[in-house]
């Protein structure tokens, strides 16, 4: 049979992060934070926070990352979504959110927010558009931190996990 051999690319699988993968992390992060369209994270708090995140790897190289974070029994965020910009556009983005909306259902947590400049992908990934003021205070702890804080020009969403 001389026909051509057809290889077959492997799917990119989301993994939780290991703590290998925080300077990756940090360096991705802080890439887009460089760019305002992300807060800048230190990397002594992701770190900390390793556990709230998932990761995809392309030839064992951390490619694209979010983090899960747990306020209260009834209200999770998705924070630091970032996909190296090669591979954007290729479902990477919402392979992450699904992993995070996913971990929420199991956790028994019924909603998750975000704050986010680029509302129209969330909006496809079914999050609803909600003002900032509907959101509790305790998820302000954060901003303080943001150079645009107070004049925030992010915006607030929502989705309700069933």
């Amino acid at each position: 049979m001389g026909g051509k051999s057809v290889k077959k690319e492997k799917a990119l699988a989301v993994e939780k992060a290991k703590i290998s993968d925080a300077p990756q992390i940090h360096k991705l992060a802080n890439h887009f934070a460089q760019k305002g369209v992300m807060l800048p994270r230190a990397l002594s708090e992701i770190y900390e926070n390793i556990r709230d995140f998932f990761v995809i790897r392309d030839k064992g190289k951390m490619v694209a990352c979010v983090a899960l974070h747990v306020y209260w029994s009834d209200l999770a965020e998705v924070r630091g979504l970032a996909v190296a910009e090669e591979l954007q556009n290729q479902r990477l983005g919402a392979k992450l959110i699904k992993a995070c909306l996913d971990e929420a259902r199991e956790l028994g947590i019924p909603q998750v927010f975000c704050l986010t400049y680029r509302a129209s992908f969330f909006e496809r990934q079914g999050f609803k558009r909600v003002d900032k003021s509907e959101l509790p205070r305790k998820i302000w702890s954060e901003c303080y931190r943001c150079p645009k804080f107070p004049d925030c020009d992010e915006v607030a969403m929502i989705y309700r996990v069933e």
